[in-house]
């Protein structure tokens, strides 16, 4: 009599597998951070766009400036507040960020517990070939744009960073393997949870994506005298309908952000290049050095002095990226 084999499929991970397997990718993670970023501040790595971040302190809330990227923490935790949302991302949940934006943040960690996280500027020409291959197969998932968002680490994502960190160590595999492993974090990202809506911000068509072009702008002219007539021209809006959108995308003014944008180019000027105050307020486009001073300490809550003695002390300035937009870092 013959008798039918059965075959057995394997188990798909049940949510307490996948949270004791995401539990021992965590702690391997901070195994490898705290080896690849001896440093607090920014730690430089092999590829360009990820750099390695480490705090042995909490930080007070301070204003930030954040490229387009995603932070990936391993320990610790970071709360960023954007207009009247507060969005926390730790060990459980990633930030996502889809768009140049002036928000406020502070840090919980501890020298003995401290706060470790990957960094990964995203590369703009790389998102749009991984978002095109994956529009290509499976078809165009319509979502509401968002400038910022936190997520769920899901396992997929947290195994592709740690093998990333494992490649890190080794300059053959940082070169031969790591550019593979950054585009496997792009698409991990674009297919989780907040994929769609990622890529409703990052494409250039539509109210929102104007705007992004705006940004751009802005970015790459914010030591000239840029006026709302022209930024709204190159939105192609009206004036009333510029502000409105502008708002509702980075939360702020057009005024305020080109503000914001000048003062973090300023403070990096500063820390990384030895400017004085004066040079690095005429270098953004300020005319009157007093002006700088006052919206300076408006915005840090310190003077400039004061600002580089606290960022010497707290973190060290990474050397600057290849980069279109301006940040705090």
């Amino acid at each position: 009599m013959n008798v039918m084999k059965t075959h057995h499929l394997p188990e798909l991970p049940t949510l307490e597998t996948e949270a004791i397997a995401l539990a021992r990718v965590h702690a391997s993670m901070v195994s490898r951070l705290l080896q690849l970023a001896p440093n607090e501040g920014y730690n430089a790595t092999p590829m360009p766009d990820i750099r390695l971040l480490r705090s042995n302190r909490p930080l007070t809330r301070t204003p930030v400036l954040y490229e387009p990227g995603i932070v990936v923490i391993a320990q610790g935790r970071k709360r960023g507040y954007l207009g009247s949302k507060v969005y926390i991302y730790d060990a459980q949940h990633y930030l996502a960020v889809a768009l140049p934006l002036p928000f406020s943040m502070e840090t919980d960690a501890s020298a003995a517990e401290p706060l470790l996280a990957v960094y990964v500027r995203l590369d703009a020409a790389l998102a749009a070939d991984v978002l095109l291959q994956i529009d290509e197969r499976n078809g165009v998932v319509p979502g509401e744009p968002g400038g910022m968002a936190t997520t769920r680490l899901d396992l997929a994502l947290g195994e592709t960073v740690l093998r990333f960190l494992a490649a890190m160590r080794d300059p053959l595999e940082a070169a031969l393997l790591g550019p593979s492993l950054v585009r496997e974090m792009y698409f991990r990202v674009f297919i989780g949870e907040q994929g769609a809506s990622m890529r409703a911000a990052l494409c250039l068509n539509g109210s929102f994506g104007r705007i992004s072009r705006v940004l751009r702008m802005i970015h790459s002219c914010y030591a000239e005298a840029l006026t709302i007539e022209a930024l709204a021209k190159e939105a192609m809006m009206s004036v009333p309908s510029f502000h409105t959108h502008f708002k509702a995308a980075t939360k702020t003014s057009p005024l305020q952000y080109i503000k914001s944008t000048r003062l973090h180019q300023a403070r990096l000027l500063m820390a990384r290049q030895g400017m004085t105050a004066a040079a690095a307020s005429a270098q953004v486009g300020y005319e009157s050095a007093s002006q700088f001073s006052r919206e300076f300490k408006r915005l840090f809550g310190g003077t400039p002095s004061e600002e580089l003695r606290r960022m010497k002390r707290n973190f060290a300035v990474p050397e600057a990226g290849p980069s279109i937009y301006v940040s705090s870092h």
